[in-house]
């Protein structure tokens, strides 16, 4: 019998937190496969099983745990059953008559149903014309009873918070903290109480971005295999704001002040288990096309909890966007010991006053919230007037500068 330990990750880190068991007690594992996901407060890594054999677990889903504690015990002395032979249908898929693999299941329900619904159920809804939305499903995997639409038509407008709720309840629940939600709530109140945070803000007109993005979108994903969208211009625009602004890209540390001759810009992710903020390395050097590719590859690490530590450290600037949930205008928290933020937010039509004439445009507010004690007033608004500068006219982020001026050596 071996043990499995939890592994160390990171010098400051001294517990984590069990997610989730990928095998089960009394499961035969083979050697290298993962059995377990584990949270700390910077990032959710995999437990790999050490030799083959049957697994016995230790630690409970959802239990904190220290390095170097028992995670799980592995008999590499059991004999294989005979049944493990059999790969799962959800890790490899079956094969339908014409040979062609079809879908893994994921759910005993059918997928292709977009209503799970009794039949007396589904002929009430079909009769009485009833929005599925409003109905609270109490029958197993969520179907729909017959009486959850009596229910609902028997108290419209009124629906429980929770699914399988009851109306007028007063019930209160409590679920533990994770390491990062704790890690995140920790980092938050830190950057309130040490820095001293203000917000500026401007709107930047989005047309010629629009514009370019309709014109070019179906060539730019032929060519580089990815969409054209809106955080490539951003973060191309900070990064040469940042080079003609250092102070916005430094941050303080003891008595001196530290500045980089780099961009590395973290891009905010939400997630089901909190805000990650990974990191785009020297975005100063990248292609439009290459940011693109970055965004895809580390929103898509977030949301399946597989970014690294190294991913999670080491950024010098942070750009947030809550627009892709609606919000209109907001005050970003700096991302410490970063020393400034900026958000992005809802692009909505508004109408604006130029050349005397009223026009309808694309308008963004962004919001560039910094550390005072670092970086000045004149500083923050014309770092964030020269984003806005190089959003409305694209052409600039080629090399900084307006190609007639610079050929005229003005």
């Amino acid at each position: 019998m071996i043990e499995i330990k939890v592994p160390t990750v990171g010098e400051s880190i001294n517990e984590v937190t069990l997610l989730k068991w990928t095998k089960k007690d009394g499961d035969w594992v083979e050697r290298d496969e993962v059995i377990a996901e584990l949270e700390s407060e910077k990032a959710t890594f995999e437990v790999n099983a050490e030799k083959a054999g049957i697994l016995t677990t230790v630690g409970k889903e959802g239990d904190t745990l220290n390095i170097g504690d028992v995670l799980a015990k592995i008999d590499e002395t059991a004999a294989k059953p005979e049944s493990s032979n059999a790969e799962p249908v959800t890790q490899n898929p079956a094969s339908n008559e014409s040979g062609k693999p079809e879908p893994a299941i994921q759910s005993p329900q059918p997928p292709t149903s977009d209503i799970k619904a009794t039949p007396v159920a589904s002929a009430i809804i079909a009769d009485k014309k009833i929005d599925t939305k409003a109905i609270t499903p109490s029958g197993t995997g969520g179907k729909i009873m017959k009486q959850d639409v009596l229910e609902a038509l028997a108290n419209p407008g009124k629906k429980p918070l929770v699914s399988g709720g009851e109306l007028f309840s007063r019930n209160v629940r409590q679920e533990k903290m994770s390491s990062l939600r704790k890690t995140i709530s920790r980092r938050l109140v830190e950057a309130k109480n040490t820095t001293a945070m203000l917000t500026t803000f401007n709107e930047v007109d989005m047309t010629r971005i629009m514009d370019i993005r309709k014109q070019y979108k179906d060539k730019f994903k032929e060519s580089h295999g990815v969409n054209l969208g809106f955080m490539s211009f951003f973060a191309k625009a900070c990064a040469i704001a940042l080079g003609e602004w250092p102070s916005v890209n430094a941050y303080i540390d003891g008595d001196h002040l530290v500045y980089h001759d780099y961009a590395d810009i973290s891009i905010a992710v939400s997630t089901p288990r909190g805000l990650t903020v990974p990191v785009m390395r020297n975005v100063e050097s990248l292609s439009i096309a290459d940011i693109e590719k970055k965004v895809i590859e580390l929103a898509g690490k977030a949301r399946d909890s597989k970014l690294t530590a190294e991913e999670l450290q080491g950024g010098t600037f942070t750009i947030t966007n809550g627009g892709v949930f609606g919000s209109l205008m907001s005050t970003p928290i700096i991302n410490i010991p970063q020393s400034a933020i900026l958000g992005m937010h809802k692009i909505q039509e508004r109408p604006m006053a130029i050349n005397g004439q009223v026009v309808i445009r694309p308008m963004m507010y962004i919001a560039l919230s910094y550390d005072h004690r670092i970086i000045d007033g004149r500083e923050s608004v014309s770092f964030l007037v020269r984003v806005k500068e190089l959003l409305e006219n694209p052409e600039l982020l080629l090399m900084g500068k307006d190609p007639v001026k610079t050929l005229l050596e003005v």
